[in-house]
């Protein structure tokens, strides 16, 4: 299952959370997010349970965009113990984002 990620919830949902979260900084009129979304969505249904994943509106989040120093999209992060242990930006093969995955779970 994907999650909405937001200010009001980013602290307890990402932050506080007990397994590794992936967040996907993303915008609606991204070509490459886009390209990224149905890998995010596997990545959600493959990894139920061990990883919670989630998607953060850049346009509709700025604040936290500015906070996680987003400087391009898509930009996955993956955060574990509330910290932000690793950065892939771009439309990227699944491969490439499942072996950082791997490295935390």
């Amino acid at each position: 299952m994907e999650h909405k990620f937001t200010a009001a919830n980013f602290e307890k949902e990402v932050l506080d959370a007990e397994i590794p979260v992936l967040v996907d900084f993303y915008a609606d009129w991204c070509g490459p997010c886009k390209m990224m979304a149905p890998v995010v969505t596997q990545l959600a249904e493959e990894y139920e349970g061990k990883l919670k994943v989630g998607k953060c509106n850049i346009d509709d989040e700025d604040g936290l965009a500015r906070m996680y120093r987003v400087m391009s999209i898509p930009t996955m992060k993956i955060f574990v113990q509330g910290k932000d242990v690793a950065t892939v930006v771009g439309a990227v093969p699944k491969e490439q984002l499942e072996a950082e995955l791997k490295k935390v779970l």
